[in-house]
């Protein structure tokens, strides 16, 4: 190496570390005072009777988390969030990959019906939970009067503990797959088309291309979309309370659900924030779990 080149080096590493000085103190404070500290907070609290005023006194150590996995309810919410997960992985990615293979391509109007699917995604989640609330109401929903009008009398699926759990599945589905749809178009036109070129002239059919060219080029954003189900099924909440309100019996609650109806609005906030460690360490152990076993080289 000449001494020029050793300078230059010399240069931009200085000038690295300028960079660091200036801008990661502040991104370090932010992340310390609105992360690092609310979740220590919320561990502490996790060892106290509190409900929320004044500072916490009743130390009772592990008894909220003892309280937690004795209670039912919770445990119903954990198997809700395993359900959301499954029907997630089963129905709601494979349903989005078929719709990107259809509307991958340039052809007329997949812009638009990739716009209609979409939109679902861009709706809030409670006001999508506050219609289709309507939609499954047993006695003015449009669903209900459909079934009247075939003669088999009204429905009321959220009265059904069974069935109020379906119509969660339903909005969930409805909501995120288009999210997950334009993640998977996204890949596919990343796709080398010579490769289905030369796969074609090999005398590949079109569920070898799929399979052997598709799929491979597709993993990164397949694994990517599994991730982001995952979690999102993990902290799945905003939709739950407009639509059933943990309801009835208690059966269509979530663990973020179930945090919020028996730890904040019961001013338990020491269990509550008992909730929030466990949900915690579950995603953050699939978190790491996940990228360290099947995205480490993405």
């Amino acid at each position: 190496m000449t001494v020029t080149t050793i300078q230059e080096s010399k240069g931009a590493a200085g000038g690295v570390w300028v960079a660091a000085l200036i801008f990661l103190p502040p991104a370090l404070l932010l992340f310390t005072v609105f992360v690092i500290l609310p979740i220590g907070e919320a561990a502490w609290y996790g060892f106290y009777n509190w409900d929320g005023y004044n500072r916490p006194q009743n130390f009772v150590g592990l008894k909220n988390y003892i309280s937690l996995f004795n209670n039912s309810s919770f445990r119903t919410a954990l198997l809700n969030n395993l359900i959301i997960i499954a029907v997630s992985l089963a129905i709601q990615l494979p349903l989005a990959l078929a719709m990107a293979l259809l509307l991958a391509r340039r052809a007329f109007g997949s812009v638009a019906f990739r716009l209609i699917f979409f939109l679902p995604y861009i709706l809030a989640d409670v006001a999508a939970g506050l219609i289709f609330r309507f939609i499954f109401d047993g006695d003015y929903g449009p669903l209900s009067g459909a079934t009247q009008a075939l003669g088999f009398g009204p429905v009321y699926m959220l009265a059904s503990p069974t069935w109020a759990m379906v119509a969660l599945l339903v909005v969930i589905v409805w909501k995120y797959f288009g999210f997950h749809m334009m993640l998977f178009i996204a890949g596919l036109q990343g796709i080398d088309r010579n490769l289905y070129e030369a796969a074609e002239i090999d005398g590949a059919g079109a569920f070898q291309r799929f399979r052997f060219v598709t799929i491979p080029q597709l993993s990164p954003m397949i694994k990517l979309s599994v991730f982001f189900s995952v979690i999102g099924a993990l902290q799945f909440f905003d939709v739950v309370v407009p639509l059933t309100g943990g309801g009835p019996f208690n059966a269509t609650n979530t663990m973020v659900s179930f945090l919020y109806l028996f730890g904040i609005t019961r001013m338990r906030v020491g269990f509550g924030s008992a909730v929030g460690v466990v949900l915690f360490v579950i995603c953050v152990t699939f978190a790491f779990g996940y990228r360290r076993l099947l995205m480490r080289d993405d």
